[in-house]
Order: C-alpha cells, then structure tokens, then sequence
C-alpha cells in the first residue's frame, strides 16, 4: 500500500482551514433566507475547529481485539504516570493492514505487534526472522521494533472438548476427516498469509466451510453450537472459560509471536523520556500475567482502562496471585446502572466532540458540493441522470469497503478518509431534494422572472432557490440523521466518535459497551432531526409573515 508521511493533526488544520471559504459562501447564501438557520449552520461548523489540537503528543494505536487495547492502555498510562504525558490513543483502528498504514503515514507512532505478524504479514518472509532482520527490513520503511514484552500469543485452533472427544480430534490435521465442520474465523485470520489463507494450504483444508464473524463474538457463537471450531490466541482467557481443546499444530504451521512494540525510527528521538519508560516493560509480562489480563476484561468486566491500571499498581507492588484474579465463569449482568455509568463516563465529552465534528464536517461538504449538483441534474438533463445514478450506486458499496478503498487512495488512516466517506454517503438526499425542489415550482414563476428581466442566475438565486428551500432543508436533514449513523464505522479507521464504544463493545461481547456507543449517536440523531424540524417551521412562519 502506498502511503504519504502526514501527520493527524496537521492534515485536520489543512482539511478545516481548506473548508473556510467555501463555508462563508454558504453562510452568505443562508443568511438571506433564515437567519435561525445561520445560526445554527454557525454553532455546527465551529466544531470544526474546536477539534483541531496542535501539542505534538505521542500517538498509541491498537488492533481491535482485548489483548492489543489493554496493551495499548498499558503503555499510554505508563507514560502519563511517569510524568511524561500526555499521550493521544487511537484504539481499536482494525487489521495489520489499517495499523501499517497509520505507521507509517505518521498517524501513530507506536502500537503493540508481535514477530510472527511482522515476518509473515509485514515483511512477507517465509519463516520467522529475527529480531535484527526484523529490523533489517523494516529500516527502508522508517519503521523498527523493539522492548520484547515477555510472552507470546500465537495462533490456534479451538473446539469444544466434549465435540473434540466426540470426534477423536486432536490435531489440526484431524480435521481432514470432518468436512462437516463449520468453522467460525475472524475476518483478518481469513486473509493472512500465516492465517488461514496458508493454514487451509498446508493443511490442505480447502473443503471445510468457513464462516467470517468478529472475533469478540466467536467464542460465544462457538458455545452456543453455531460454529464447531475458531481461531483463537493462546493467551486468551475464554478458552478456559468455554472449557475448550487448543488443535496441536502437528506439521508446525504456526511461527511464534513474541509480543514487542513497533513503532516509528523518531519516537526515540522526538519522545525520548517516553520512550526510556516504555523501555521498562522489556521481559515484564508474563504469558501467565497476559492471560489473566484478558480476563479481568473478557470474563470480569473490567474495562480496558481499568486493567491497565491494575497491572501497573501490581507491577510496582507484588506478582500476581492465582487469588486476586481467579476467573469467574460468566461476565457481570447487565443493569441499567452500568449503562447510565458507562454512556456517562470520563471520556463522554470527548467522543461526543469527535462525532460532532466527523458529522458536520461531512455535512457541509455535502451541502457545498450537493447544492450546485442538485441546480445541474435540473438544468442538465443527461448529465443529471448520470450524477444521480454515480451517487445513488455508491449508497451500495459497503461502509467498510469504501472506507478501505479511500485509505488505500488517500494513504492516510482517521479524519480524512472518514469525512471523504461520510460526504459520498451524504450527496444523495441533497442533490434529489434540490432537484426535486427546482422542479415543482411552477412554469409560470420562471415565466414572471422572465418577464421582470432576470438573468438565470437571478432567477436562481432570488426566485428558484428560496421556493425549493424547504425541500432542499428535508434532504439535508435526512443527510444529518444518516451521517449520525454512519459516523460510528468511523472508529475503525482511527476517527473516534462514538464507534470506539462500539468496537469495544464486540471486542468484549460487552452489552453495555455496545449501548453507550448505540444509544447516544441514535439520540443524537433525533437531536438533529428535532432541530431541522423547528428549523423547517419557522421557516414557513417566516414565509407566511
């Protein structure tokens, strides 16, 4: 994947600063119609740059599974603790693939990965490299790793034991014999060359029936006998938990994965007191402590935060004990409490920020680029069908695939790709609401304009577009409500928003993690819609006045 050297921050002022103009022309268009309509178009925009940061902080991103959010947690509250901080944590972003991409286009600077990951996924060696021809390799892409962390978390294969008694299954190679089996694999194990891509090959497994599902949800769709077999960490903690059989990786298919970080070749030098503490972690987490960390989150509820926090207060203290973390069997009940505490928590304020401004920002593009579309499906016949149809076809792609498709064009990961996303998905109601508009007024209005001497842009601007205003207002309401909704995929790439919730949420199977996430951007959205509600009426107060 091609990428740019770019930096988040600076890539959002260019990006608001860029909308100025173009947002003062809409202002001066409103302003002769509503000025209620001003105000609140003002109050929206001015979130565009009340996001914009410029403190040159350290830059934490993460996968979207437990493991890697509470190691990404460790080392953010490890840094913050020490004296060093602030840091800025961008977690849950997605696959390698997201990951490698925010690295190196300076989006991040560091994140959790492991060795067999980086010779097999990164560098695509056919075996495991060392940690110097790790390095080696990496060099060319401004990129190293290092501070091994102590443990390993390879990947397995795991069946339920009583199925595995069943079935005499031991191995990997067993499976050979069961066609049958369905088995239930995360979206990036399907993909990767040391997943299943190469394990079906080696293995020769090809007749087996796959099915794609998160990987937080796996385990209980395996409980529930909807899958027969999963891939699964070996540090994770629900394999105790769901009583399950890791497969012995008989042929030896599987590298090793030893946990480390990698990160930018600058973070040394531009975080040095950082980066000295991140150094401590070396050798300092167990594969034992790791497994037991993931329980605090899976199997106890703890959020990630909170077992970052303990790790660090036992680490400075004592071991752990088998007492202080025994696993429990099942996870804590729901209650509306821990909804009402959890939607409401430290970080409410800055997510409601982030949605805000991935909304408004994709909004007022939408406006700007959808109005002067929606004027020419109507003068221009042929070429509007064309725009109608190019905008109403990309409504069909799916969230996730444009969104990889405009990471791999742009070649950054976050705002970027997540606004140009969230502005394509926003085109549509605006343009057939203004060309609905431009054609229900009369013949006989254009006719007087006419008569009266008006030039077509005149006729335009003091005629054709204040009597389809409140129809174009109908389209950009629907546009705001949908972007609303939209706007939560925007975490998986690095965007924020609300969607972190979500993503955490599937990671844990977390119920009230997902619901802090769902329910604030659907109230949000009827927020909106409420306000464009008012905004329409007092419109047509004015217009009757």
């Amino acid at each position: 994947m091609s990428v740019r050297s770019d930096n988040s921050y600076e890539s959002r002022h260019r990006f608001a600063i860029a909308l100025l103009p173009y947002l003062t022309a809409a202002m001066n268009f409103f302003r002769e119609k509503n000025r209620h309509l001003v105000v609140f178009l003002t109050i929206l925009f001015a979130t565009l740059f009340l996001n914009l940061s410029f403190a040159q902080t350290l830059i934490i991103g993460s996968k979207r599974f437990t493991e890697s959010y509470i190691l990404s947690e460790i080392f953010g509250q490890l840094i913050v603790n020490s004296g060093n901080g602030p840091v800025t944590q961008k977690n849950g972003l997605g696959n390698t693939g997201i990951l490698l991409s925010a690295l190196t286009s300076g989006e991040i600077d560091l994140y959790p990965e492991y060795t067999g990951t980086i010779s097999k996924e990164i560098l695509k060696s056919d075996s495991v490299l060392s940690l110097e021809e790790i390095n080696s390799r990496l060099k060319p892409l401004g990129l190293k790793a290092g501070v091994l962390l102590g443990f390993s978390n390879s990947y397995a294969l795991a069946i339920k034991q009583e199925l595995a008694d069943k079935l005499n299954i031991r191995s990997i190679s067993d499976l050979q014999k069961h066609p049958e089996l369905v088995l239930g694999l995360s979206h990036e194990f399907i993909g990767r060359d040391d997943g299943w891509k190469g394990l079906s090959d080696y293995y020769q497994l090809k007749g087996l029936k796959t099915s794609g599902l998160d990987h937080g949800i796996a385990y209980e769709a395996l409980s529930k006998n909807q899958i027969d077999v999963i891939d699964a960490y070996t540090t994770d903690s629900k394999i105790i938990q769901y009583g399950l059989k890791l497969l012995v990786d008989d042929k030896h298919f599987f590298p090793s994965y030893e946990a480390l970080i990698l990160f930018r070749t600058n973070v040394p030098a531009r975080f040095p007191e950082s980066w000295n503490t991140l150094s401590t972690l070396q050798n300092k987490i167990t594969q034992t402590t790791m497994q037991e960390l993931n329980s605090l989150a899976e199997l106890q509820g703890k959020s990630f935060k909170e077992t970052a926090n303990y790790f660090l207060e036992q680490s400075l203290n004592k071991a752990y004990s088998s007492e202080e973390l025994k696993i429990k069997s099942t996870q804590p009940e729901f209650s509306i409490t821990e909804l009402i505490t959890t939607t409401f928590g430290n970080n409410f304020l800055q997510l409601l920020n982030q949605h805000l401004f991935l909304v408004f920002a994709s909004l007022g593009l939408a406006i700007l680029i959808g109005l002067p579309l929606g004027v020419m499906c109507f003068y221009k016949t042929h070429i509007g069908q064309a725009i109608l149809s190019i905008t109403a076809a990309i409504q069909t792609i799916p969230s996730l695939a444009l969104l990889a498709f405009l990471i791999s064009l742009l070649g950054v990961i976050g705002t970027i790709p997540a606004v140009s996303a969230l502005f394509l998905y926003g085109l549509l109601p605006i343009i057939q609401s203004t060309h609905a508009g431009m054609t229900e007024i009369p013949r006989s209005m254009r006719q007087a304009a006419c008569a009266l001497g008006l030039g077509q842009y005149d006729q335009l601007r003091y005629i054709e577009l204040p009597l389809a205003f409140n129809v174009i207002l109908s389209g950009i309401k629907v546009s705001a409500v949908l972007t609303v909704g939209n706007a939560t995929l925007a975490a998986f790439v690095g965007a924020g928003g609300f969607g972190e919730r979500i993503a955490q949420g599937l990671a844990l199977n977390d119920t009230s993690m997902l619901l802090a996430g769902a329910i604030p951007s659907a109230l949000l959205a009827l927020l909106i819609q409420y306000i464009f509600v008012l905004l329409q009426k007092l419109s047509k107060i004015k217009s009757n006045a």
